[in-house]
């Protein structure tokens, strides 16, 4: 694996009275988010979530944090604690406790719940330790005070970390949202009293920092849904995250108000919502939610509550999309793509929508009414949190780069030294002591790619051989050599994939290899390998020239 920071050496030995900080996913990105904290020898992870997919990674699955920093040291990790459930920050979970079981995992009751239903894919049974806000609970070295935060799922928590070596505060993604569906608001007088006794380190969420002003309130979307739901004739289909309780809530309650049957679709969605009902975070009219084989009886009075608003190709509303799904989608329906859109995914979004339409449904998302709102806070929110806990240094976390770079101005712009702020790569060591935080070094990370079954095994070489493959096409050639004398005796055998079908193309670059082989066995090279190599920079060449191509090409030279 190559060093994504040439520039930084690996970092010394961890000096007492020092707290150690390693992302190993999650900056410089939207996704995959994992922290390690080291302090005394001992490790605290943060969160363990995985990364989707882009359109240049074909045959991915997903995309996991790297654990090799902590792979020899998985006996000194002392727990995981878990932030909230969605994806992004749980769902590497699995992979990590296939290493080492019997890691304890920290999480308030529904993240723990979404957390158990991930594992029980990878047949794990978790040891668990179920938090809420105002709690403090000693781990190690580590003292963990649980904190309030209102985002897009409920019971989502930050948390106080604190060492000998000072105070982290930790938002985990949160927003400030003064009128939530469950009156859970981000608990901001907490904030305040930990920034008057001294923050060391304010780790922030970014995802929205280069937006002004403060996130609209979820419940802003509630009469555009409702205008929606009551003009539309036939059914309506709403695809959301499977963890999207809130907005799943509002569906359920307009459903209801207007006379209509509810239904979830898709196993992760008919999972979560289960669970969520089960204890008390969803709450379901009586006689309003049907199974799913009891659909067809219920007519155009329903609405079906689905996953794949990310265009996600086996999700149910893809599958629908396809034609290829139970639910047939037609002229009358209405579908709400009830959620933002994930960076990479926009085209097969569209691809859904085009699809959607074309059957004659009526799409309705976030492009053309307010029928998302983020769970992140803007600008506005950050320069709240700043002036509150007045931090000695900030470290901004869960963003892509201009993220991260815009909260960083943000601190700054709030009296933070611009020396106090460290914006970091993943893989990168920042140490905190006597209340300073520094970049010391950096540790080799990369992209864990799962692909089915298989698990760090597909490397980049990998992925862009599969990118050439289904861009430029695939020429093999069969060349047969006399081992005496280097002439040609069958062949030059030429097969292309993706590339032309007509074989009378290649007659002219025939010529070519017998030249080529021919000066190379007469200028002394010899070896099937190297005359391989001959035959791949020929065949290079020609196409180059005469075609403007770059398929991938497979020579086999073979002796008799």
């Amino acid at each position: 694996m190559n060093h994504p920071h040439p520039d930084l050496g690996l970092p010394p030995k961890l000096p007492a009275q020092t707290l150690r900080i390693v992302a190993l996913g999650g900056l410089g990105e939207v996704g995959r988010n994992m922290t390690v904290f080291e302090y005394a020898g001992r490790l605290l992870i943060v969160d363990c979530g995985v990364l989707f997919p882009e359109e240049n990674q074909p045959g991915v699955d997903l995309i996991l944090p790297d654990f090799s920093y902590i792979r020899e040291r998985l006996n000194d990790v002392e727990a995981v604690f878990l932030t909230h459930g969605h994806e992004d920050h749980i769902s590497a979970l699995g992979y990590l406790l296939r290493e080492r079981e019997n890691i304890p995992v920290i999480g308030s009751a529904l993240t723990l719940a979404f957390s158990k239903g991930k594992l029980k894919e990878h047949r794990i049974s978790p040891i668990t330790i179920e938090v809420r806000e105002g709690q403090r609970r000693k781990v190690g070295d580590f003292e963990l005070e649980f904190i309030a935060v209102n985002h897009s799922i409920p019971d989502a928590l930050a948390v106080a970390i604190k060492t000998p070596a000072g105070i982290v505060l930790h938002t985990g993604d949160f927003k400030m949202d003064q009128l939530p569906l469950d009156g859970r608001t981000t608990d901001l007088a907490r904030f305040a009293a930990l920034g008057e006794s001294g923050v060391d380190l304010f780790m922030v969420d970014s995802t929205n920092a280069d937006i002004p002003g403060f996130t609209t309130s979820e419940r802003e979307i509630m009469p555009v849904l409702d205008r929606v739901i009551e003009s539309t004739k036939r059914r309506v289909i709403v695809a959301s995250f499977a963890s999207h309780v809130h907005r799943i809530q509002q569906v359920i309650d307009i459903a209801y108000t207007h006379g209509r049957k509810v239904a979830f679709v898709g196993r992760s969605m008919v999972r979560n919502m289960n669970l969520a009902s089960e204890m008390g975070y969803l709450h379901i009219p009586p006689n309003t939610l049907l199974d799913i084989d009891e659909i067809d009886d219920a007519g155009d009075g329903i609405v079906l509550i689905c996953t794949g608003s990310q265009g996600e190709p086996l999700a149910a509303l893809s599958r629908m999309a396809n034609g290829d799904h139970r639910i047939k989608v037609g002229s009358g329906d209405t579908v709400i793509l009830a959620s933002s859109l994930i960076p990479g995914n926009e085209n097969s979004v569209y691809r859904v929508i085009n699809e959607l339409t074309r059957f004659g449904a009526r799409v309705v998302h976030k492009g053309n009414a307010l029928v998302h709102v983020s769970g992140h806070a803007a600008a506005g929110e950050l320069l709240y949190c700043y002036n509150i806990v007045k931090p000695k240094n900030v470290m901004p976390v869960h963003g892509e780069w201009r993220h991260m770079k815009a909260n960083a101005e943000l601190a700054i712009s709030t009296g933070v030294k611009r020396s106090n702020t460290v914006v970091v790569d993943n893989g990168v060591v920042v140490d905190l002591a006597e209340g300073r935080a520094k970049v010391v070094g950096a540790v080799p990370v990369g992209y864990v790619y799962v692909d089915g079954q298989s698990i760090g095994d597909i490397t980049e070489a990998s992925l862009k051989d599969r990118r050439i493959l289904g861009e430029e096409g695939f020429i093999s050639v069969i060349v047969v050599i006399d081992s005496q004398t280097g002439k040609v005796v069958a062949g030059p055998d030429i097969h292309a994939r993706g590339f032309a079908e007509d074989l009378a193309l290649f007659d002219e670059v025939k010529t070519r290899i017998e030249n080529a082989l021919a000066g190379a066995v007469a200028g002394g090279i010899n070896g099937t390998h190297q005359l391989s190599q001959v035959v791949r920079k020929t065949v290079g060449s020609w196409v180059g020239e005469e075609h403007r191509r770059r398929p991938m090409i497979v020579p086999v030279v073979i002796e008799v």
